[in-house]
C-alpha cells in the first residue's frame, strides 16, 4: 500500500493563530513518550470539533533529517522570531483519542482546563486538520448541530411555568442554559437521553471532578446541585419524557452531581413509581459502583442499564485517580459483576488516557476484569483533564501498545464485548451482527 505524506506540524502564534509548519511533522505523545502517529490512527479531525492551543507551552515535532522530536519554541515569521504554542484538538463526541499532543509539558506554566486534549497535525494532500483518533460510536443524537439555542429558551420557559415548584427542573434550566450541557437541553426539546441529578454528596475525590474543584486548581465545568430532589419531582420530570419522547432514557448520574448511589433509597423509591406508570422507555443509572448492596437493591426496581465510571482496572490507579473514601476497588467490580447477575445491560464508563489504558499490564487487567465480570460495553471516554497533570499524579512512565491495539486484543478475545461513547435505548442494548461490528472505521 502507499504510505502517505506524514501531516506537518501544527503550532500557533501568541495570539491563537494558527500555521502549518514548512518542514518539521507532526508528533503525538503515548503516555510520557513523544511518538510519530500511525498511519491507521490518523483520521480527519471530526466536524464540530475545536482546536485549543496549550498556552506557553512549545509544540515537540517530528525532524525527518535528524531523525528526532525537537521542540519548536519560535518560528521565522516577518523576519523576525515569532514565539509560538502546541494545538490541540477537542473532539466531538463518539471519538477516542489514540495521542495526546506533543509538547515540551517541562516549560507549561498553567494547569490546563477540564477538557480532552488530542494530538492534531495537518494533512497538506487533503488540506484538511488530522487527529490521532477513532470513532466508537455512530449516534449522530449528539452531534452539536443537533442543540441550536435559538430555539432552547422558549422551551425551558414554558415548562418552567407547568412545573413550577419542582427544585429539579429549576436545576436543569441552569444546566441547560448556562452550563450548555446537551443531556439537560434534550429533556426541555423532550427527546433521547435526559438527566436526573440527585446526590449534593461524593464518596470520591476525583482528580478531573467537573463538578466540584479546589480553589487552587482550574474550575469546575458545573455547579454541583445542592439538594436531593423528592421522588415525586423525578417522577414528574422522567415520567412525561418516557412517554413522549422518541428513544427515550432517563439517567440517573450526572456531571452537576456527585454520586447517585449516596442517594439510592430516594432513587429506588422513584424508579419503582416511574415504572408502576410506565414500562416503557430506559432507565439508566452511572454511578462509582461504590456500594455493591445499594446497587443490588436498586437493580430491583426497573432500572434498565447501569454504567459505572472507572479510569484503570488496576487499582493503584484507579485510587490516584478516584481517591474513593470508604469503599475499594473491589466494591466497584463487585457492583459491575452484581448488574450484570442481575440481568441489567452493564458498561463501564472508561475514562482513557493513551499511556496508562493501553499499557501491556493495563490491557491485562482489563481481560481479566471482563472475564470477571461479564459487562456488555466498555465506554472509550476521553478523560478531561490536564494530560501531563494527570501522568504526574498516576506516575504514569514510558507508552502503551497503542490505543487502537488495545481495542484490537480486548476485541479478539471477547469478540461479544461492544465499544461505544453513548448510553443505549434497551432496543438497541444486543445489535445484530455484534461480533463482526468493529472496528467502526480504523483508516481515514
Amino acid at each position: 500500500m502507499k504510505r502517505r505524506k506524514m501531516p506537518k506540524l501544527v503550532y500557533a502564534d501568541a495570539k491563537g493563530n494558527i500555521y502549518d509548519h514548512p518542514e518539521l511533522f507532526m508528533a503525538g505523545m503515548n503516555g510520557t513518550e513523544a511518538v510519530v502517529p500511525e498511519d491507521v490512527e490518523l483520521i480527519p479531525l471530526p466536524p464540530d470539533s475545536r482546536l485549543f492551543t496549550i498556552p506557553d507551552t512549545p509544540p515537540l515535532a517530528w525532524d525527518c533529517r535528524l531523525r528526532s522530536f525537537t521542540p519548536v519554541a519560535f518560528t521565522r515569521g516577518g523576519g523576525r522570531q515569532v514565539k509560538v504554542q502546541a494545538v490541540s484538538a477537542f473532539m466531538a463526541p463518539g471519538y477516542v483519542r489514540t495521542l495526546l499532543p506533543a509538547c515540551d509539558y517541562s516549560r507549561k506554566k498553567v494547569h490546563l482546563p477540564l477538557w480532552s486534549y488530542t494530538a492534531v497535525g495537518w494533512d497538506e494532500e487533503e488540506e484538511r486538520f488530522v487527529v490521532a483518533a477513532n470513532r466508537v460510536d455512530t449516534n449522530e443524537n449528539w452531534n452539536p448541530t443537533n442543540y441550536d439555542d435559538r430555539l432552547l429558551d422558549p422551551l425551558v420557559r414554558k415548562l418552567l411555568r407547568e412545573m413550577p415548584d419542582n427544585r429539579l427542573l429549576e436545576q436543569l434550566a441552569r444546566c441547560a442554559l448556562d452550563y450548555h450541557c446537551f443531556a439537560a437541553k434534550n429533556l426541555f426539546y423532550r427527546r433521547w437521553e435526559a438527566p436526573l441529578p440527585t446526590s449534593p454528596v461524593c464518596n470520591s475525590r476525583c482528580l478531573g471532578c467537573i463538578s466540584l474543584q479546589p480553589s487552587e486548581c482550574c474550575p469546575a465545568n458545573h455547579e454541583r446541585i445542592l439538594f436531593v430532589p423528592t421522588p415525586e419531582e423525578i417522577v414528574e420530570l422522567a415520567l412525561p419524557h418516557l412517554l413522549h419522547a422518541p428513544e427515550p432514557i432517563v439517567s440517573y448520574g450526572q456531571g452537576c452531581e456527585g454520586d447517585p448511589i449516596l442517594q439510592a433509597d430516594t432513587i429506588a423509591e422513584a424508579t419503582r413509581k416511574l415504572r408502576k406508570a410506565t414500562s416503557v422507555g430506559t432507565v439508566n443509572f452511572n454511578s462509582n459502583g461504590s456500594l455493591p448492596d445499594k446497587v443490588r437493591m436498586l437493580c430491583d426496581t426497573g432500572i434498565d442499564s447501569m454504567r459505572f465510571s472507572l479510569n484503570s482496572v488496576r487499582e493503584e490507579f484507579y485510587n490516584r485517580y478516584y481517591r474513593p473514601v470508604g469503599y475499594s476497588f473491589a466494591d466497584v467490580k463487585e457492583s459491575v459483576g452484581v448488574a450484570r447477575e442481575k440481568g441489567l445491560f452493564t458498561m463501564i464508563n472508561y475514562l482513557v488516557s493513551p499511556g496508562l489504558n493501553d499499557h501491556p499490564d493495563e490491557v491485562a487487567a482489563l481481560l481479566e476484569f471482563i472475564a470477571a465480570t461479564g459487562v456488555d460495553m466498555i465506554q472509550m471516554r476521553n478523560l478531561s483533564i490536564d494530560p501531563d497533570y494527570y501522568n504526574e499524579q498516576l506516575r504514569v512512565k514510558g507508552k502503551g501498545i497503542g490505543m487502537y491495539r488495545m481495542m484490537e486484543v480486548v476485541k479478539k478475545a471477547f469478540p461479544r464485548i461492544q465499544y461505544g461513547y453513548f448510553n443505549r435505548t434497551r432496543e438497541n442494548f444486543y445489535p445484530e451482527g455484534l461480533e463482526t461490528a468493529w472496528p467502526i472505521k480504523m483508516t481515514p
